[in-house]
């Protein structure tokens, strides 16, 4: 019965709350887009009385339509308790916070909250739509939005649909603590490549989540991006070659620049450069530097030049021990590389090959001079040799040179080479009763003084010299040591003094004297015999010619000349010249070409000789008398166009222009002269007349 009861109680219960006014459906908090519309739910049941929306505590009124709020109104079926309220469009003011009320039933739903959002615009970006930027210096670009949105949006960075990092975003406040505007920064090092690349600037928030964009363009400043090329790639040396310098430039190309080496290349224009290539072109590149109103780059490139070896470095002296290593080293630089040997001067064997020749064990044989060689390269330039000297140190070579013999008491030298590496500490010279190694000593003395040239692979030798002074008979059976001593050793040798004796060359000197005598008397009788033969006159005949020169004019004569008359034999002209000038005549008077030494005063008569018979020489009898029909005259006939002139005659010339011989003696100017036979139609001094003979001119002095 009691549980019959309770369930009875429990329906009348439910059916009673049915009755009770009570809400189907209350508002909640609403997120709405500016200018759209917005819907805040109110349903209620059991309720037929008076609802009402508050606005943050505010009553917008009883009626449907709410008069006063014209974007505000209450929709639904009331006797179904729908009481929604709409506004539209949506302001910021109408960010509120919103109840439906039962006023009747004393009924208040919750709170609602409407939030108004507000879309972001689409954003600024500072310089848009195209941003001037220079290649390789660091830049930014700012991308801005104002500061109405709510909420407020992010500022984010696309290229390319990537989102960029390296941005920075900040916004500010205002002075009424309202929010300003928000910005963001993204830091860049643009390339070249940079050129012309979009950059997005994108606005979003929950009020937009796809955000607004906004895109830019770079364009980018940038020096010169330089290609440089040659054209060929390998030359010869001494061929021509050409280098093409290209760029690209923003803003364009204002110059371009060649180098070499560093070295500016003088007079190179233009993008192009012709060129002759040598071998420093291979280790010089060339560099074309291309410049704009930006900056500037360049490049460059080595070429590839075919030369022949060049000496780079030559092989350096080497002075070693016997029984050390030697070792020389030279550096050839070709293109290719050359090959490299190294031989002895004077010799044809390979001893090997590369930069650096060893020795091992060096002696004394191996001194002398090597030789570093490079083969001509495949032009056939370049090439060739240089030396180095070896030089092997050992005790000192002491030879004797050859010393001059000496007399008894005179002065005599003796000498010897020392040749030696190192140099010795001292040369001596010693004998019986001592030893001399510089400066003087009694009757010696000691020079040392370097030997004109070394040998081959020796140091410059040195010549040591012992001079002594009064020979004695000891110096000429002694033996006198020459010694030399360094650091490795010593060395010696022995050296004699030769004798000359005097008499030989007494000898020679008194052979010379007597014939230098016998010549001078053989002189002097022929220079006497002529001037005897030549004293007489010549008889008169034709063509002959009377020598005045003896006293009586007779005393040459023949006795055949002494027994034929006057008529026959002619006149002997003795003529005075006294129509001679007073000049002429004392030029007669010659003076004595020696000086007074022969006491030589004038002219001897001069004959000219013919030939005899057989072809020798005719010359005049020895004795006055002769054999019959020998003629004591010469005869004139076959030479007449030879006969020289008068004046060949006077004693200022000092000797006759004749081929023929003649002699000096004392001469006595005679007194007068006789007139020689003259031809029909000879002029009276017929001297004058005779053509100058073309024989050369004799000068005799005795």
């Amino acid at each position: 019965m009691l549980a019959s009861a309770l369930l009875t109680l429990l329906f009348c219960l439910a059916g009673f709350a049915d009755l009770v006014p009570h809400f189907l459906q209350q508002p909640e908090d609403l997120v709405v887009l500016l200018g759209e519309e917005a819907r805040l739910p109110c349903s209620l049941g059991a309720y037929w009385g008076l609802v009402q929306w508050t606005k943050d505590g505010l009553a917008l009124g009883g009626e449907r339509d709410l008069p006063g709020w014209s974007r505000y109104w209450i929709s639904g079926n009331a006797a179904s308790g729908q009481h929604n309220l709409h506004i539209r469009p949506v302001q910021l003011e109408d960010e509120a916070s919103y109840e439906c009320q039962a006023s009747q039933a004393g009924l208040r739903s919750r709170p609602a909250q409407l939030h108004v959002l507000v879309p972001p615009e689409a954003p600024q970006v500072l310089g848009s739509p195209a941003v001037s930027l220079v290649a390789g210096v660091p830049g930014n670009l700012t991308c801005r939005s104002r500061g109405d949105a709510r909420p407020t949006p992010e500022l984010l960075w696309f290229r390319d649909g990537v989102q960029l990092d390296g941005a920075t975003f900040h916004q500010t406040l205002m002075k009424e603590g309202t929010a300003g505007p928000v910005e963001s920064i993204l830091f860049l090092t643009p390339s070249s490549h940079d050129d012309g690349a979009t950059l997005v600037c994108r606005a979003r928030s929950q009020a937009w989540p796809a955000g607004r964009d906004t895109a830019v363009t770079l364009n980018l400043q940038y020096p010169p991006v330089v290609t440089l090329s040659v054209e060929p790639q390998t030359v010869q040396e001494g061929e021509k070659v050409t280098f093409l310098c290209q760029a690209t430039a923003q803003p364009p190309v204002t110059g371009y620049r060649w180098a070499k080496g560093g070295s500016p290349v003088l007079g190179a224009r233009g993008p192009r450069l012709e060129i002759v290539a040598d071998a420093s072109f291979l280790t010089e590149p060339v560099s074309c530097e291309v410049s704009n109103a930006v900056g500037s780059a360049n490049r460059s490139t080595a070429l590839n030049v075919l030369f022949g070896p060049i000496l780079q470095a030559k092989p350096k002296p080497v002075w070693v021990d016997v029984g050390e290593d030697a070792s020389f080293g030279c550096s050839w630089r070709g293109n290719p590389p050359p090959r490299v040997t190294w031989t002895r001067r004077g010799g044809a064997q390979v001893l090997g090959s590369g930069p650096t020749l060893r020795l091992p064990s060096v002696g004394l044989e191996d001194a002398g001079d090597y030789v570093c060689r490079a083969e001509p390269g495949t032009s056939g330039l370049g090439g060739g040799a240089a030396e180095a000297r070896l030089t092997v140190n050992a005790p000192p070579t002491v030879t004797a040179l050859r010393s001059p013999p000496a007399f008894l008491r005179g002065p005599a030298r003796l000498q010897c080479l020392v040749l030696a590496s190192p140099s010795p500490e001292a040369v001596v010279w010693s004998w019986d009763e001592g030893f001399l190694a510089a400066g003087s000593r009694g009757r010696f003395l000691v020079e040392t003084f370097p030997a004109p040239e070394g040998l081959e692979g020796q140091s410059p030798g040195l010549i040591s010299v012992l001079h002594i002074a009064g020979t004695q008979e000891s110096d000429f059976s002694r033996v006198f040591n020459c010694s030399a001593r360094n650091r490795l050793g010593e060395g010696a040798t022995q050296v004699s003094l030769g004798r000359r004796d005097l008499l030989p060359v007494v000898q020679i000197v008194a052979t010379v004297a007597a014939a230098a005598t016998t010549l001078l008397l053989v002189i002097t009788g022929v220079a006497l015999c002529c001037w005897r033969h030549g004293k007489g006159s010549f008889s008169k005949q034709k063509n002959l010619v009377g020598i005045p020169g003896s006293s009586d004019g007779s005393s040459s004569r023949g006795p055949e000349e002494e027994t034929t008359s006057g008529e026959d034999r002619g006149p002997i002209v003795h003529r005075d010249h006294s129509d001679l000038g007073l000049d002429e005549e004392e030029i007669l008077e010659a003076k004595d070409p020696t000086n007074g030494y022969y006491k030589v005063r004038g002219v001897s008569v001069s004959l000219s000789l013919g030939e005899a018979p057989g072809g020798g020489l005719f010359l005049p009898p020895t004795s006055p008398v002769g054999p019959p029909a020998t003629p004591t005259f010469y005869d004139f006939a076959p030479h007449l166009g030879m006969v020289p002139p008068c004046r060949l005659y006077r004693a200022r010339a000092g000797y006759l222009t004749t081929p023929h011989p003649r002699a000096f003696t004392n001469y006595i100017k005679p007194t007068s002269f006789g007139p020689p036979d003259l031809a029909p139609g000879t002029p009276p001094f017929p001297y004058a007349a005779f053509s100058t003979p073309s024989h050369p001119r004799l000068q005799t002095h005795v």
